[in-house]
């Protein structure tokens, strides 16, 4: 038998060990629904990771099965946190500025914020429709007659 015969043997023979144990505890991994979800080991069960959307979960075994519970997302709660910031202070510029006070050295008074004009969306009538609709269904006639006319044509000259 050849080395890598060897390694291979070797490296097979532990991996269904290791299976073999985790199978007679009853410590099944939770599926990972077609890759979509990344599983780490913890003391208590399993980190989840939902690889499309990020979300981290804690999984669990239970008297039931297995249960999954999303761990708080602290990001979205530092941008709110940070929006919220960003407003006071453009607020307290402002009050500076309202009473001709200077701003401290290095502080320049924040660009105004553009606003978008309020668009109105004009939904096409029920007639702007309708002669839409004729349009397409007369352009759709002409199209299909050019078709068998070029169909006729090229079958009557084989």
């Amino acid at each position: 038998m050849t080395r890598m015969a060897r390694a291979g043997l070797v490296a097979g023979l532990f991996c269904g060990c290791l299976l073999g144990m985790s199978h007679a505890r009853g410590q099944s991994a939770p599926d990972s629904e077609n890759g979509r979800f990344s599983f780490h080991r913890t003391e208590d069960g399993y980190l989840r990771l939902d690889t499309r959307t990020g979300q981290v979960s804690v999984c669990a075994r239970k008297p039931v099965g297995w249960a999954c519970h999303p761990v708080p997302d602290e990001r979205s709660a530092l941008e709110a946190e940070i929006a919220k910031l960003q407003t006071d202070n453009g607020l307290l510029k402002e009050e500076l500025l309202a009473r001709n006070i200077p701003l401290p050295g290095g502080i320049r008074k924040d660009p105004p914020v553009a606003r978008l004009p309020d668009i109105q969306l004009k939904l096409p009538s029920d007639s702007d429709m309708e002669r839409a609709l004729t349009f397409i269904d007369k352009l759709w006639r002409r199209l299909a007659e050019k078709l068998s006319a070029i169909q006729r044509d090229y079958f009557g000259k084989i």
